[in-house]
């Protein structure tokens, strides 16, 4: 027998396989052909890989789409993924803003108020845009790619071998009714053959399915290890936003009250410079800005020499009177006869002029 001669032969034999399947079938979904029942167990392990097989693919992408909200990012990330290429480097929104935040402040001055709250934020904004880059890295590595791995590996031979395992059950079916409808002798006992050999081999496949089946358990720990690490990533990241926005508004909030929303109700306002007061290291409950003390001004008023005084705010000078300041430096103050009570007078080196009080905060 030739090659040609066996591949006619077999295409035959597979053709009649095949039309054999599609007669028990129809049979079977129109009443017409009794049906073998797999046992209870295998029915509840193949309806349970099913079920996880589902949740599976809709919690990992949702979690793309949390991970990466823009779409045609994630398109572009799954050709290059297809493509078993490194997608291109971008920047992410909150680092992009925070660019844009800190040359808007450059622009302006950093030696503005604006501008120099500003570039914090943008600094603030660049670090979030880090940490979540890193969110997203560690969240692919440790929680998508096991589930997908699951649903491209492990399910896909689950579910070649539940259809093998629905084949052989069509053939024993399909065996059964010949057995059935043979009458001659000679028929019958082929058919008894045929029937033997098509339940050993559904008896066969049927445990083949089961042992794939029952590995979903140890899956289900797996990616419950996996959730452990993902819950761990989303922890750090937000334990570092906080900790970015907590330091960004201690920053923000030692600026002049006269930058800041006066509709903002949760910070509490600086003291005015009509109030007398200067600052000093006593502290609001809640805003972790500086609350002048009357006591130091009063101290410094009676007294006819100077004192050091350290900068809290940037300022500059609104005319050649006034003295330009910038924060954290230390300056000598002292008061002047007949001057204003919201000012003092700042020397530093050979430069003298106006500052206002509630700017400083008066040393020992």
């Amino acid at each position: 027998m030739n090659i040609m001669d066996f591949n006619v032969k077999k295409l035959a034999a597979d053709a009649g396989t095949f039309l054999s399947r599609a007669v028990q079938f129809t049979e079977e979904k129109l009443g017409q052909a009794e049906k073998t029942e797999l046992d209870a167990h295998l029915e509840n392990l193949l309806s349970k890989a099913e079920c996880t097989k589902i949740w599976t693919e809709k919690i990992m992408k949702q979690t793309e789409v949390l991970l990466q909200p823009n779409p045609n990012a994630r398109i572009e990330e799954f050709v290059y993924e297809k493509l078993d290429r490194k997608a291109p480097s971008r920047i992410n929104n909150p680092e992009l803003l925070g660019q844009y935040m800190i040359d808007a402040g450059t622009e302006f001055g950093p030696g503005t108020a604006y501008g120099n709250a500003l570039i914090k934020c943008g600094e603030t904004q660049k670090r979030i845009g880090t940490a979540d880059r890193e969110l997203i890295q560690t969240s692919a590595l440790n929680f998508l790619t096991p589930l997908r791995n699951f649903i491209e590996g492990d399910y896909k031979t689950i579910a070649k071998e539940r259809k093998l395992l629905q084949n052989k059950r069509l053939d024993l079916d399909a065996a059964k009714t010949r057995l059935k409808k043979a009458k001659a002798a000679e028929t019958r006992a082929s058919s008894e053959q045929e029937l033997r050999i098509t339940q050993s081999e559904f008896d066969r496949q049927a445990e083949i399915t089961r042992l794939l089946l029952e590995g979903i358990s140890s899956t289900h720990a797996h990616h419950l290890r996996c959730l452990n690490d993902f819950v761990e990533a989303q922890m750090t990241y937000y334990a570092q936003c906080y900790q970015y926005m907590l330091d960004l508004q201690k920053q923000l909030g030692s600026f002049p009250s006269s930058y800041c929303n006066n509709n903002q109700t949760s910070v509490a306002p600086v003291p005015s410079a009509s109030s007398n007061v200067i600052g000093s290291s006593a502290l609001s409950s809640t805003s972790g800005l500086v609350i002048a003390s009357p006591t130091n001004l009063i101290e410094l008023k009676e007294c006819s020499g100077s004192r050091k005084a350290r900068v809290l705010y940037d300022y500059d000078a609104a005319n050649s009177s006034e003295l330009s300041l910038l924060a954290d430096e230390v300056i000598t103050v002292f008061s002047v006869v007949g001057m204003d009570s919201d000012w003092l007078m700042g020397e530093r080196g050979n430069q003298k002029g106006r500052v206002p009080i509630t700017y400083l905060e008066l040393l020992n």
